[in-house]
């Protein structure tokens, strides 16, 4: 299926969401496609355009399940399976209260729970690959963890592409309410010579005395390119930890928004990568600290060999109201064959006294 206005309403959703869609599609079909000429996507140049794949719209065949992530993480609060943008699988043995299945389900019967969340993180007209997100996406996941709860074992999520030549929009939804607590893994793969492309999103939004810790595992096969965004929301007295293994991919890149929204709210961004052959692993990380005593920690660290490309730009923002804020960014590289590259871009603004 091609990605044509006719498609975006394909799966009947109500209105709330229909009404979404069809403006993404608006913003989607007068973008251009992103360009190093923009300062957040310099150094690379895609050298293709979105409406090049078909749109995914059934599931291929289910790869085999990940045997040293499943021994390493141990017993789960509940697991999940997105092939090519549908989710194949649900299974939970969460705390009661907590809500954890498919986005396609949960946009019909929770939306009390999803309506002032899902799709607000990402800007729909942030660029194209974001608008065609937002009008194309119909499944993915989404977890709400109720005020006071405490969810001990991790939610595991195991998103995968194996259908050649087209693309999906896999979607993560994660609430986590006031004084509350939980952790998510996901687990990004697909099968060997999967030339796809993958444009997922997630959005997280962490309560006040809340806490989420976030673990996100890349290992797309090289032919697969993946060009996520994801933004975060983080109250009052809470915690984000987000990290990040970037291991495969073609062109693998995450575009993250972290807003410190109350009061002592606290973030951790650690991410390592290695890239080899001709790989390009690309970080565009944006830390925006909006109250009082925030605190942040972003470090990045990698190594390139061969022809491989590694880019991280990132900006620590302060706001005038963001007093006593304390920030820290780091990115660090090695660089292992003389045709390897990394560039790093920190920036700092502070509106602050």
């Amino acid at each position: 299926m091609s990605l044509t206005e006719s498609s975006v309403l394909r799966d009947a959703p109500p209105a709330w969401v229909g009404e979404r869609r069809r403006a993404a599609f608006a913003a989607f079909d007068g973008a251009e496609m992103p360009s190093e000429i923009e300062e957040v996507w310099r150094y690379v140049e895609l050298g293709f355009d979105v409406a090049d794949y078909q749109l995914a719209t059934q599931p291929g065949e289910q790869l085999a399940s990940d045997a040293v992530l499943g021994t390493e993480l141990g017993h789960a609060a509940g697991a999940a399976t997105v092939v090519d943008g549908v989710t194949t699988a649900i299974e939970s043995s969460a705390p009661d209260g907590v809500v954890f299945g498919s986005l396609a389900k949960g946009i019909t019967d929770h939306e009390a729970i999803l309506g002032g969340a899902y799709g607000k993180g990402i800007p729909i007209d942030l660029d194209k690959l974001a608008a065609a997100h937002h009008a194309f996406s119909t499944d993915g996941v989404f977890l709400f963890v109720p005020r006071g709860t405490t969810a001990a074992d991790p939610f595991v999520i195991d998103i995968q592409a194996t259908s050649p030549g087209q693309v999906s929009f896999p979607h993560v939804t994660v609430i986590v309410e006031e004084s509350a607590a939980a952790s998510v893994v996901v687990n990004n793969r697909s099968a060997d010579g999967t030339s796809a492309l993958v444009v997922p999103q997630f959005e997280l939004t962490v309560g006040d005395n809340a806490q989420l810790a976030m673990s996100v595992v890349q290992n797309w096969d090289y032919s697969t390119t993946a060009l996520a965004h994801g933004r975060a929301s983080i109250g009052r007295d809470s915690t984000l930890r987000l990290a990040e293994a970037g291991l495969g991919g073609n062109h693998s890149r995450l575009h993250l928004i972290v807003d410190l929204v109350g009061r002592g709210a606290h973030a951790e961004i650690v991410g390592a990568y290695f890239g080899e052959e001709d790989q390009t692993l690309d970080y565009r990380y944006f830390m925006n600290h909006a109250a009082p005593n925030t605190t942040s920690e972003m470090f990045l660290k990698g190594a390139v060999e061969d022809e491989a490309l590694s880019v991280f730009t990132g900006l620590i923002r302060i706001e005038e109201e963001a007093q006593r804020t304390n920030a820290h960014q780091t990115n660090r590289n090695l660089i292992l064959s003389d045709g390897a590259r990394a560039q790093s871009v920190p920036n700092l603004e502070i509106l602050a006294n």
